[in-house]
């Protein structure tokens, strides 16, 4: 029989449900997606998003790389970016899921409202990449829904 002494306990691990203020924090227009390959190395993507909730939604191509690495793996880093993918904030650890195909008119209309100005230069930029490649104008579309993991604390003993 062995006693515990009260030094070597640990004390348990409490997860915090994600808020949606942690999501409603991330500022800007673009989020940098980090998926990972099989070997583990990471590869980040500026995004367009946008929030509901306390999960971020995005729109991608179907057949995109990002779509099959979060397939393969549904955990990503994110964090608040410049176009060109610099970080803003500090990366979270979040998981992402591909949504039907059906929510796919919601999630365009949050982001038109997000993006309602730059919709407005990117749509005749759109047109015209469709006129040159015309098998990108057909695409199938990918609904991605990204939840922030909770972080993992510590409580203090009591």
């Amino acid at each position: 029989m062995s006693v515990r002494s009260p030094e070597r306990e640990i004390a348990p691990v409490r997860a915090a449900a994600p808020a949606p203020a942690d999501v409603e924090r991330i500022p800007g227009k673009y989020l940098s997606i980090t998926s990972f390959r099989r070997n583990g190395s990471g590869v980040a993507t500026p995004v367009w998003f946008a929030t509901e909730g306390d999960r971020l939604f995005v729109l991608t191509a179907l057949g995109s790389g990002k779509v099959g690495r979060i397939l393969r793996n549904p955990f990503v880093s994110i964090a608040a970016c410049s176009a060109r993918g610099r970080l803003r904030g500090e990366p979270m650890t979040a998981r992402a899921e591909i949504l039907p195909s059906i929510e796919e008119e919601h999630v365009k209309r949050l982001m038109a409202r997000k993006y309602r100005f730059d919709l407005l230069f990117i749509r005749p930029i759109r047109a015209l990449q469709g006129l040159f490649h015309p098998e990108r104008r057909h695409e199938a579309t990918a609904v991605l829904a990204i939840t922030p993991v909770p972080s993992r604390r510590r409580s203090a003993p009591d």
